[in-house]
């Protein structure tokens, strides 16, 4: 009998999933708005607390660490990971942007002896990613997207009836930020478009085009991450997305053609990630998961857009939902199949597939630039 709990921070909300293998029953299915968990990070301890409380010893739980640790107990971590995984400028810091109060949760998340906390890797830590595919990146997929993908994993085994290592997907996750995909050949991660390295989401613009960047680092007195969270979809449609819901925005491209632009541009960029995973892998299925793919309407013209595009090419593919038990975000349950095999429960062959526990490396090891040295600055922890 394995008790679990796994953690996903997103923008908007930070969800908490768990669950016991033996009886299968939930334990916790709760989502904190996330600005709550920015003013006060104590809160999902308090909550971790209150569930081992009710329901005894949890014996595995992963937390939230951003661009993502090689696989450790928290107790583990050193200051530098914890850094570099939600690496910020220090101006960024004084603004208490929400990745410092996810920085100042991992720290407690550190301390919390009484709970069996383990950080995850992102999709750049994984050796199952060949090296050429992490030159000059980041951001291939954060510890979350990792929690997706095993979700996807998860339900395409037992969908086909089949061992982890015989599937071969995409999982995209189209969040209220950021939209990321992640290849996973033969049960492995192998490749990611994610975040500010793939196409436009609904805030973010994805990758950006270098010129830009250098355009911007030279006309703003300080080029803050929230730059990172602009120009998307929402931008392009000429909405204000805090006003607006994404329910709102789906409606709205139905019926105005400036909306429709931004709304075009967000389903194109989910089939440019999807199809730029191509060459790593020739995926059975397509799950589509996170805030966006919850919206039956939006769901119906992704599948569509998807679908045809594959048609146009000569072949075809399933495109599902992800379904998840949780009334949390997907990668809450991911996060908690993750823990549950870290603690040799049900889903430990999984853990093994994914080679989690031979993730190393950290997030510039695999910049090729002269400059490389200069960026252990965002090793410093500030809080």
């Amino acid at each position: 009998m394995v008790k679990a709990v796994g953690i996903d921070s997103g923008t908007k909300s930070m969800d908490i999933f768990g669950f016991d293998d033996e009886t299968g029953e939930i334990i916790i299915d709760a989502s904190v708005d996330r600005n709550r968990v920015t003013e006060n990070p104590g809160i999902i301890i308090e909550l971790l607390r209150e569930v081992q409380d009710e329901y005894g010893k949890i014996d595995a739980i992963v937390g939230p660490c951003g661009y993502g640790i090689p696989l450790k107990p928290a107790r583990e971590a050193t200051d530098a990971e914890i850094a570099l995984a939600t690496f910020i400028t220090e101006a960024d810091v004084r603004r208490r942007l929400k990745i410092v109060g996810l920085r100042e949760l991992m720290l407690m998340m550190r301390e919390a002896e009484d709970l069996n906390i383990y950080f995850t890797p992102g999709v750049i830590h994984l050796p199952t990613v060949p090296e050429w595919r992490k030159a000059n990146r980041i951001d291939l997929g954060t510890a979350d997207k990792v929690f997706t993908a095993a979700l996807a994993i998860v339900r395409e085994a037992e969908r086909r009836g089949v061992p982890y290592s015989e599937t071969n997907l995409i999982a995209v996750e189209i969040g209220f930020a950021y939209t990321s995909a992640m290849a996973v050949k033969n049960g492995q991660i192998v490749d990611g478009m994610a975040g500010t390295a793939g196409f436009p989401g609904y805030l973010g613009m994805g990758f950006m085009d270098g010129e830009l960047a250098y355009a911007l680092a030279n006309a703003l007195e300080d080029f803050g991450k929230m730059v990172l969270f602009q120009g998307g979809a929402a931008y392009v449609a000429g909405i204000d997305p805090f006003s607006v819901s994404p329910e709102e925005f789906v409606r709205l491209a139905k019926k105005d053609e400036e909306v429709r632009k931004g709304y075009e541009a967000m389903i194109e960029a989910i089939v440019k990630d999807v199809f730029a995973l191509l060459p790593s892998v020739k995926p059975d299925s397509i799950y589509l998961s996170g805030r966006f793919s919850r919206i039956p309407e939006f769901f119906r013209d992704v599948k569509e857009a998807l679908e045809n595009a594959f048609e146009a090419y000569g072949f075809s593919v399933k495109v599902l939902k992800l379904e998840s038990r949780a009334r949390a975000k997907e990668a809450a349950e991911g996060s908690a199949i993750i823990a549950n095999g870290i603690a040799g429960g049900k889903y430990r062959e999984l853990v093994e597939t994914l080679r989690l526990r031979e993730s190393s490396g950290s997030i510039f090891d695999w910049i090729k630039l002269k400059e490389r040295e200069k960026l252990r600055i965002f090793e410093k922890l500030i809080v």
